[in-house]
């Protein structure tokens, strides 16, 4: 976003726990948004939530192995 500041930590690992906790995020905020549209009826719309849901937390799978790989690496 233009108005956002700056990351304060330029680091990719920084970055990673960024976008993971986003999708997780993401994840639990869907839930909310599909029992809106069902309760309205929109099946369309909570079928499009779902799927959006879906992509969230398949990326959030992928980033919590990635980051447990990097924290691993670090051990040593």
């Amino acid at each position: 976003m233009a108005n956002e500041p700056e990351s304060p930590v330029r680091d990719k690992n920084y970055n990673l726990i960024w976008a993971l906790e986003a999708s997780l995020y993401n994840i639990w905020k869907l839930d909310t948004y599909i029992q809106d549209a069902e309760r309205e009826g929109d099946s369309d719309l909570a079928e499009w939530f779902s799927k959006i849901q879906h992509n969230n937390r398949k990326a959030g799978e992928q980033g919590k192995r990635m980051l447990a790989e990097r924290l691993q690496g670090e051990e040593t």
